[in-house]
């Protein structure tokens, strides 16, 4: 994978569709910036984007990821994958459900995902150096090179969807304790059922929330 590491953008993951949109790059490609002068964030919120921390926006194509991966269940395994990663490093971080980086009751980052065609578009940020008062910051000392690295050589690996969700079915029930915005609402998650795609089934619904 081709990875391009520059000083600032407006947002990795909006600059990445437009070149994906336009034909300009081909996946599979990486964008990594400093500084984001509008970073995207759940929910189409904005993303807090202070230097030092992980602003990471990838390319890759449908055909190179796992046979048994859902459109639906993309982001979750990406997200996965960058979990366990940095286990890997030595963090005590979790994936709270259905995309968000947790250290104990506080986000330190999360995950966005956008298909064009047959290209999957994720973006991932995480706090490394600095972060809001109600939020936290990574438990390791590391750089963006190196979790970027890192990431890749995980997603190389080509761990199916199946030993993924093995894994992130284990910690789900620290997502019980939370919330969830579905529908633009904050709904429990205490009685939600995860189900084998990712999705929950909760007040007898299927939900997928915006991943």
């Amino acid at each position: 994978m081709v990875v391009s590491f520059v000083e600032s953008c407006v947002s990795t993951q909006d600059e990445l569709i437009g070149a994906v949109r336009s034909g300009a790059i081909n996946p599979p490609f990486a964008l990594v910036a400093k500084v984001q002068t509008n970073g995207v964030g759940s929910r189409g919120n904005e993303w807090e984007s202070k230097e030092g921390n992980l602003y990471f926006s990838f390319c890759v194509d449908e055909n190179s990821l796992p046979s048994d991966l859902k459109p639906a269940s993309a982001s979750i395994y990406f997200a996965a994958l960058m979990s366990e990663y940095l286990k890997s490093c030595g963090s005590k971080l979790w994936l709270k459900w259905p995309n968000d980086f947790y250290l104990g009751d506080k986000k330190i980052g999360g995950v966005i995902t956008t298909k064009i065609k047959n290209v999957y578009i994720c973006g991932i940020g995480i706090n490394l150096k600095n972060s809001p008062s109600f939020a936290n910051v990574l438990d390791i000392e590391t750089s963006p090179q190196n979790i970027v690295n890192g990431f890749i050589q995980y997603l190389n690996l080509g761990f199916s969807w199946k030993q993924i969700f093995s894994k992130y079915l284990i910690e789900f029930d620290k997502s019980k304790v939370f919330d969830a915005h579905i529908g633009g609402e904050p709904v429990s998650l205490k009685d939600a059922i995860l189900l084998e795609d990712g999705s929950i089934m909760i007040n007898n619904k299927k939900v997928y929330s915006l991943r």
